[in-house]
């Protein structure tokens, strides 16, 4: 939906102009000596930046003019903050600043309240990531996070999970091409009271189980009948938690197809 809005805010994206690393140079300079013309034309200039950074958090079911606003103030301070005299590019400077004001704004406006001090550490533990992916060329450990944090793992993956976004009881979980009825978080909840019904469904989710391989299978075991979170069952069989959120999915489908 998204993507294919060409007005944000006003503007006609579709016409948004892109600068020569001369053009954003000269204009920078220009900026610096209080050139106000300059400074809103290299404004306008980077505006396709924002455009692509606000893309990677629309997932979350943000307004896009939000977004795009927020992300434009984060744009603003990186021109007023950036020196020139700096052997780097002002795309790279400007990105982060971009994405930290996107970031402190979904924060801020969080329909659950989390503390500060969790959040900041969410927040770190993700630089942090980051940083060690750079340096390792692969995804790190807990421990190599909280590590370089100095702090306790449990005490990450309390601050990583507290950051993820809930979801609706009414979020659909299943849509039928063909006309049926979507199927919602809701309808997957039973009732705890119904022996009957958990034995049932207990001989069912073992059949449907089958069809997995070893890993889909002990991903579900340790998700859905240990409770552990996906961060936990990477650190436990050695992949990523992108990965282990990629083979639940997967697993989940093929169960509910044969369920």
């Amino acid at each position: 939906m998204y993507y294919n809005k060409v007005e944000i805010c006003g503007v006609n994206t579709s016409e948004l102009k892109v600068l020569s690393d001369e053009e954003k140079r000269s204009l920078l300079l220009r900026t610096k000596d209080g050139d106000e013309g300059a400074r809103q034309e290299l404004i306008y200039g980077n505006l396709r930046l924002v455009l692509s950074i606000i893309q990677r958090f629309t997932g979350r079911r943000e307004n896009l003019d939000d977004l795009f606003q927020v992300g434009c103030i984060g744009l603003c301070k990186a021109v007023d903050n950036f020196k020139v005299e700096l052997d780097v590019k002002f795309s790279t400077y400007a990105v982060p600043m971009i994405i930290g004001e996107i970031r402190r704004y979904l924060r801020d406006n969080n329909s659950i309240r989390i503390s500060r001090s969790m959040r900041d550490l969410a927040y770190k533990a993700l630089q942090a990531r980051e940083e060690l992916t750079r340096e390792k060329s692969s995804e790190p450990t807990l421990e190599d996070v909280a590590a370089r944090l100095g702090e306790k793992k449990e005490a990450v993956v309390r601050a990583m999970e507290a950051i993820v976004e809930p979801i609706s009881l009414y979020e659909p979980v299943f849509n039928d091409t063909g006309g049926a009825e979507s199927v919602y978080v809701i309808d997957q909840i039973s009732d705890a009271n119904s022996s009957e019904e958990i034995w049932l469904e207990n001989i069912v989710l073992r059949e449907a189980m089958q069809d997995l391989n070893e890993r889909e299978q002990k991903i579900i075991r340790l998700r859905y009948y240990m409770n552990k979170t996906q961060m936990e069952i990477a650190e436990e069989i050695g992949i990523s938690q992108a990965q282990v959120s990629r083979l639940e999915k997967g697993a989940l489908n093929r169960m509910r197809a044969k369920i």
